[in-house]
């Protein structure tokens, strides 16, 4: 039975991999894969077949005697783990809610002033930082999707567009790995407690920043980046692409999203509990500011948090939803004995793959290697069942993030930024391994042995 929902992970990881081909949401897969897992769980601890571990390491049996016990220790692991899940998906909604207000308010377009230049170079240069800040603060998915509206505002030939498409999805990459707020997988560690704000940033900003910079300074000296480009001029009244409203809600929604770090060290609360503050305020706002001189009630839906919260991609928070409840049955279901005691599927792997290959910098590398081939979500989700006992801020903790954030740049396929960019601008997965996934291993490469050199002394 065991081998059962085992399988079941691994079909339902397969049709999430293959996505493209198969033509089907990834979201479908999770969902069936999830509610499967948990159904064959729950069949096969009632029928006594095996036993389930908490996520306090409690070892649940229906052949004990008390049944009425074992049958609560199994619905409280399911509570345990829905609630694990629930906090980074309140999280995400908090934070997605807010970006769409400010994109609603064209506070975006306010980033379009930074940009005065007709030098590639200096213009690669100029997108990148941005890329790379904005990923730190709004995640590096919705930074890649304002980059590159922008990118086509300001360059009309394709081709050229292509290669700054490329270099923004490893900036974006390496600004999310630093951030506790900039991937999911750097927000998923957080809220599970097994990296703090203070620790992630101190250790993982300069590793990031080397994973940006040398793709990029080798990037200036390739043929695409050389001479000008034709950069429309901003209207002298830039209101014709902005509202009244634009410069107000980008700083007020940002500043939002950085308080939520903030808040957590404050209050010792969750960060979703944050997120929803920060929400609130940013709700409340847009409710009694005039996005237009003639604003009128006519008009509010067009800018409201309603219409934001339509915009939001459910999909996504529903594939999270079911990879995380998938990969929560495999922490749950009891598969081997370490030591003489009980434990779940993903800890028992763990065991077994450090026996194989004992040093941890070289199983972390090819996380990150992985991870430009399968999702990193369920990677990381894995790792925080399989390392569960490694304490908070642990070398561990920092390399995985690092890995997971940055490793996904290497396929445009990789990272949820890469498929962002991908749809935007119709990129080649050929042309992209031709071109960038070099420049994005050379990046990760250099970050990784950075840390790893750091780790040592």
């Amino acid at each position: 039975m065991e081998s059962v929902i085992i399988l079941i992970f691994i079909i339902g990881y397969l049709s999430i991999t293959l996505e493209h081909p198969l033509k089907l949401d990834k979201t479908v897969p999770a969902l069936i894969m999830a509610s499967l897992m948990w159904a064959f769980l729950a069949v096969g601890f009632s029928k006594g077949w095996f036993n389930v571990v908490d996520g306090h390491e409690n070892v649940f049996s229906a052949l004990t005697g008390d049944h009425h016990t074992a049958d609560e220790g199994f619905k409280n692991t399911l509570l345990h783990h829905l609630g694990k899940t629930a906090e980074i998906l309140v999280f995400l909604i908090g934070a997605m809610t807010i970006v769409e207000i400010i994109d609603l308010h064209r506070g975006f377009e306010v980033l379009k002033t930074a940009v005065r230049t007709r030098s590639k170079k200096k213009l690669l240069w100029i997108i990148g930082i941005l890329a790379f800040i904005l990923s730190a603060i709004i995640d590096n998915l919705t930074a890649t999707i304002v980059l590159i509206t922008l990118l086509r505002k300001l360059i009309s030939n394709r081709n050229e567009r292509l290669w700054f498409a490329g270099l923004v999805v490893i900036a974006a990459n390496a600004g999310g790995a630093w951030s506790p707020i900039g991937d999911v997988t750097t927000t998923m560690l957080w809220i599970a407690n097994k990296v703090s704000v203070g620790g992630l940033v101190q250790t993982l900003v300069i590793p990031s920043l080397l994973c940006f910079i040398v793709p990029f300074a080798i990037a200036m000296y390739l043929p695409a980046f050389k001479g000008d480009i034709e950069v429309e001029e901003l209207d002298q009244d830039e209101e014709a692409g902005r509202l009244l409203s634009s410069k107000t809600m980008l700083f007020l929604g940002l500043g939002m999203i950085v308080s939520v770090p903030v808040f957590k060290t404050l209050t010792h609360l969750p960060p979703y509990m944050g997120m929803m503050l920060a929400l609130g305020v940013v709700w409340l706002v847009s409710e009694y500011i005039h996005p237009e001189e003639d604003f009128s009630k006519e008009r509010r839906h067009l800018y409201s948090a309603h219409k934001a919260l339509s915009r939001i991609e459910i999909s996504s928070i529903l594939f999270f939803l079911g990879i995380l409840m998938a990969v929560a049955a495999l922490e749950t279901l009891v598969y081997g004995t370490i030591g003489g005691e009980q434990v779940g599927t993903l800890r028992y792997l763990a065991e077994v793959l450090q026996a194989a290959i004992p040093n941890e910098d070289v199983v972390v590398a090819l996380l990150g290697v992985f991870s430009a081939i399968i999702d990193n979500v369920p990677l990381v989700a894995a790792s925080i069942g399989m390392y569960g006992d490694v304490p908070l801020d642990a070398d561990l903790w920092h390399a995985i993030a690092f890995a997971a954030g940055t490793g996904g740049s290497m396929l445009i396929i990789g990272s949820a930024a890469g498929v962002a960019a991908m749809g935007m601008e119709k990129i080649d997965f050929i042309w992209y391994l031709k071109k960038i996934s070099w420049l994005a291993a050379v990046g990760f490469l250099v970050g990784y042995i950075y840390l790893v050199i750091m780790f040592s002394l």
